[in-house]
């Protein structure tokens, strides 16, 4: 009987290129991220910045031989700077889904729902019709123009709660009413959105036929489904296991592995990895069993290391030179027209059907309009697929980035107009809980 010949160590060469792409991606992405938040503007737009200098739209000009050889377009290397990045983020939705607060969604009620609603459904239209507009000659060739259509749109009605949480935290508005309504809000749009990427990633890769479509469908449904019905009696077991100990180890432990295990489940699917990484996220936010305190190491280890590494290595596909062609260009500006009119028209109109004045509509629309970090992993997820080119890609990421930007300084602005005690105490629009503590 012969035994199977053990499996080759990885290459000195390779391991050495790893090695020192992990390291100056790391340095770049801490210190510019550091930078951009010294200049008030969200950690990701250094980070992202740090991939674009490394990438083809900087290093590959000016030093084509050292781009060369620490990118190489080896499959293989670059295979092991996407696997970190892939891990990197399905732990950060995994927190993400930790940090949601579905309790502030039910106390802020109707108002919540029909602002979430209105601010997700109106750029999802909007961005549909925008991508089955736009020059066929920016789709990647065999993207079925349906799916890409889609696509933009769901890319264009996402949310991002970290950008909004931590504007309104450096802007002192957690505590007054738009800001408890547009975390809320979000909340809502967050879960809508994952659900939508799935299925639009879900169609991508198995086709539009109308038994694949119905799949694509209910496919999202069952995993929720699974997940509410055994994955949460599990998870509430293992965290109730875990608290035993007085150490984090075991908390972070079982945190990760439902996190690792939701995303296997939904890409064994065929759904998107991501999307199981969120629900079992949640899944560990509603379990009753969860001590934050313990959870700190990991959220501290995935916003420090892994999630600067990963939005690096999203900066890496950008190619800034793209903008060049005038049809890039003309693309780039209609896309980040329809993004910031659907989103801030749709959270606007939410919010005056539920009876708030103009100004907090406004301050609302300018807070839900922030996509940051969750646009850049539904590019980064379009690009895997083949959905979006580098051309379509950049455009989308460019989007997150500036709709980040511009949501401080529209905040203040409003807020400015808004008295500090007309949207506190008194519940909008009557179906509203005062705003709690976060």
């Amino acid at each position: 009987m012969t035994t199977a010949a053990p499996v080759p160590a990885i290459e000195h060469h390779v391991l050495l290129v790893l090695l020192l792409q992990l390291a100056l991606l790391l340095l770049l992405a801490v210190s510019l991220g550091q930078l951009a938040a010294r200049f008030k503007m969200p950690a990701i737009v250094g980070e992202l910045l740090a991939g674009v200098l490394v990438g083809p739209s900087v290093l590959s000009h000016l030093l084509p031989g050292l781009a060369g050889w620490l990118l190489p377009e080896r499959p293989a290397q670059m295979h092991l700077l996407d696997a970190i990045g892939q891990l990197g983020v399905l732990l950060l939705v995994g927190v993400t889904g930790m940090e949601l607060d579905f309790g502030l969604a039910r106390r802020r009620g109707a108002t919540a729902v029909r602002v979430s609603l209105a601010g997700l459904l109106l750029p999802l239209g909007l961005g549909v019709a925008t991508g089955l507009l736009l020059p066929a000659s920016l789709l990647p060739e065999g993207t079925d123009p349906t799916v890409f259509a889609l696509f933009l749109g769901v890319a264009l009605c996402v949310s991002a709660i970290p950008v909004i949480a931590k504007t309104l935290l450096d802007m002192n508005l957690l505590h007054r009413e738009v800001g408890q309504l547009t975390l809320a809000s979000g909340v809502i749009d967050d879960v809508i959105g994952w659900f939508l990427l799935s299925v639009v990633s879900a169609m991508a890769t198995a086709g539009l036929t109308a038994g694949r479509l119905t799949a694509s469908l209910l496919y999202p449904v069952a995993a929720v489904v699974f997940a509410l019905l055994v994955g949460r009696p599990a998870v509430r077991l293992a965290l109730r296991a875990a608290n035993r100990s007085p150490e984090p180890g075991p908390t972070v432990a079982v945190a990760a592995l439902a996190v690792l295990l939701g995303a296997a489940g939904t890409h064994a699917l065929g759904l998107e990895a991501v999307f199981g990484a969120f629900v079992s996220g949640v899944l560990i936010s509603t379990s009753g069993e969860l001590d934050p305190r313990k959870l700190a190491p990991l959220r501290t280890t995935v916003l420090a290391f892994l999630a600067p590494l990963y939005f690096a290595t999203a900066g890496l596909r950008m190619d800034l030179t793209a903008l060049a062609r005038p049809e890039v260009l003309g693309a780039a500006c209609a896309v980040l027209a329809v993004a910031v009119l659907g989103k801030f028209a749709g959270a606007y109109a939410g919010a005056r059907l539920s009876r708030m004045t103009g100004w907090e509509a406004l301050a609302l629309g300018a807070g839900m309009n922030s996509r940051g970090v969750i646009e850049v992993i539904v590019a980064m997820t379009g690009l895997r697929l083949g959905i979006l080119g580098p051309e379509t890609y950049t455009v989308v990421v460019l989007v997150a980035i500036a709709t980040s930007l511009m949501a401080p300084p529209v905040l203040r602005v409003a807020m400015a107009r808004v008295e500090e005690g007309a949207d506190t105490g008194q519940p909008l629009g009557g179906s509203l809980a005062p705003p709690a503590k976060v």
